[in-house]
């Protein structure tokens, strides 16, 4: 029997992609579709497709029910495995299922699969023992060539950046520690709203007073801190504002069909809730039973009620076409979250022309715009281009403008670019921060411990600033810019550095004398412009002229001689507690 429905030409190159992928690699890959471009058509052709014993994963019993759902439209038959769904059948030769309910009865599961299909793949935990980690696990056992497939609209984790290493349009991602191996398909969120795939999001500027969340501490892993006690003081200063934002949002959706809100606390919901119109209204958070959250998402589907307000519950797995206001009332680090929220009001429906995004929060996201995938370094970051002056690649980092759009700092540290090697393809190696290892003379990550050139111990930076502070007869100067003054006689050059203060120290780099000459340009020719430009200078009047584009280290360790001050060590990009020039104590 054929399938009931046909795919999308995005959602057909993806299907492509991926058994070209798995023709060639056992190694784990990711689709990225954009919230609304059909995830589960992809999951239900490729199942349908597959030859083996099928495994579909995912987070919440919505996604499970709804990817099932998609699969007997094909006019095949699968089992689902999902104890929130009152149905556990693990003998069929595809089994949709929910990954608490698996992980906790792996042993129901002997048969090897063929392939393993994760929806929300950016919710993998790398924690050994994890419900993710002892599934896969578990299949691998079964079958070492088990293929594993995942599905997510938002391939980055907060704490912990990007899920996969290498992008099939040739460049890497900067990520530590990631299971999945490639992207092989994506499809960014502008092409499918252009193309009509998708409704428009229309950000609207709301002329009320908005929360201030920046009073938040941040927890461990980043996000800010979401301890209901906490957020609840904050939210109670305001009594005003909650009124006045939710007033505002009935004025805005008179001509709206159906608006989800999105509050921090149950407290905060409940507060909402008694503003807005009660026949029209329901509260769903994490304490609402299951029936009862059933009944009131039904009913808000069939457009019984207009507004739908949760608490942490409705960010994935929940599908309401007709949504076309969201309003976000509770604050996020997240640019995943951010994405998934508004998600909810992109699908297409009769009648929707748009969907308007309502952020009381100022979380300041663009929706289009999530490349950089990692949490913004200062407030005032945006994405910038960076070249790589080795390969050419066009990086996209997190960096500062000036007011005329000029990049004027990035905050890179390795090119993400791809390059084909003798051994396949390499990321390429060039650092726009490092430091470079005592042993070898050769650059590392700036957060290394060891040389992955020698293997020798690096030295650690705190060390380093912790020895020179306690010893007598040393000196650390935060260093806050340097100044330059060339000595044409003998073709040298004098760097003094500043502190805060008005302290100084200076050294003088001749060049003339090759190792001088070598040690300047190592320490600042290499870094010229953020190491956007390097430059190998062969004369002090060279490098005088480009005074401006040197960098400034962060702080400058010198020796007490007999009669002056011997500095040893320049430490650039530097990344720890100790405070660095003009930062705020």
């Amino acid at each position: 029997m054929t399938q009931a429905f046909v795919l999308r030409d995005y959602q057909t190159q993806a299907v492509e992609a991926t058994l070209n992928h798995f023709r060639q690699s056992n190694d784990p890959a990711v689709i990225v579709l954009p919230t609304g471009a059909g995830k589960s058509l992809v999951i239900a052709e490729l199942s349908r497709l597959a030859k083996g014993h099928v495994i579909c994963l995912a987070h919440v019993k919505e996604l499970v029910e709804q990817n099932h759902g998609k699969f007997l439209a094909t006019g095949h038959q699968a089992g689902l495995y999902s104890a929130g769904l009152n149905q556990k059948n693990s003998g069929a030769k595809t089994t949709f299922a929910s990954i608490q309910s698996l992980a906790a009865n792996l042993d129901d599961f002997t048969q090897a699969a063929s392939l393993i299909i994760i929806d929300e793949c950016h919710r993998i935990d790398m924690t050994p023992g994890s419900q993710y980690q002892k599934t896969i696990q578990h299949f691998l056992a079964l079958n070492p060539n088990t293929k594993i497939l995942g599905l997510t609209a938002t391939p980055y984790r907060l704490g912990s950046g990007w899920i996969y290493q290498h992008h099939y349009y040739g460049f890497a991602r900067p990520s530590n520690a990631c299971f999945f191996k490639k992207c092989i398909f994506e499809l960014p969120l502008r092409h499918m709203v252009k193309n009509g795939y998708l409704t428009p999001p229309i950000h609207y500027d709301a002329a009320v007073a908005h929360y201030d969340f920046s009073q938040l501490t941040e927890s461990l892993d980043g996000e800010q801190d979401t301890d209901a006690i906490a957020l609840n003081e904050l939210i109670h200063k305001y009594p005003r504002v909650t009124r006045a934002v939710t007033e505002q949002i009935i004025q805005l959706s008179e001509q709206r069909q159906g608006v989800m809100i999105f509050a921090s606390t149950i407290d905060h919901a409940k507060e909402i809730i008694s503003y807005l119109p009660d026949s029209e209204s329901a509260l769903i958070t994490g304490q609402t039973h299951n029936k009862e959250r059933d009944r009131l998402i039904r009913t808000f589907k069939d457009k019984k009620l207009k507004y739908l307000v949760n608490v942490s519950v409705l960010t994935t797995g929940f599908d309401a076409p007709h949504v076309d206001v969201i309003a976000i009332l509770r604050p996020t680090q997240s640019i995943s979250l951010f994405q998934q929220i508004v998600g909810r009001g992109l699908r297409l429906s009769p009648g929707k022309k748009d969907c308007l995004v309502l952020d009381y929060t100022n979380n300041g996201y663009d929706i289009f715009q999530p490349e950089v995938g990692e949490k913004k370094p200062t407030k005032d970051s945006v994405p910038v281009l960076v070249h790589c002056p080795e390969c050419d690649f066009a990086n996209t980092f997190w960096g500062r403008k000036d007011n005329e759009g000029n990049v004027i700092e990035h905050f890179g540290r390795r090119c993400h670019g791809l390059m084909e090697t003798p051994h396949g393809e390499e990321q390429c190696d060039y650092r726009f921060c490092f430091k470079r290892c005592p042993h070898c003379n050769e650059e590392n990550d700036i957060a290394a411990r060891q040389c992955q050139h020698c293997t020798e111990k690096l030295i650690d930076p705190d060390d380093q600033l912790r020895n020179a502070l306690n010893l007598k007869n040393n000196k650390v100067l935060r260093c806050s810019g340097i100044t330059l003054a060339s000595q044409p006689d003998d073709d040298s050059i004098k760097v003094t550095y500043h502190d805060e203060d008005g302290t100084t120290l200076s050294e003088s780099f001749y060049f003339k004398q090759k190792k001088s000459k070598q040690k300047f340009n190592e320490e600042f020719g290499r870094r010229v412009a953020n190491s956007t430009h390097p430059i190998e200078f062969e004369h002090a009047n060279d490098a005088l002229k480009f005074e401006p584009y040197l960098p400034t280290p962060d702080f400058v360790i010198a020796k007490k001689q007999k009669h002056h001050w011997q500095i040893t060590e320049r430490l650039f990009d530097y990344q720890g507690p100790y405070r660095k020039a003009n930062d705020l104590i």
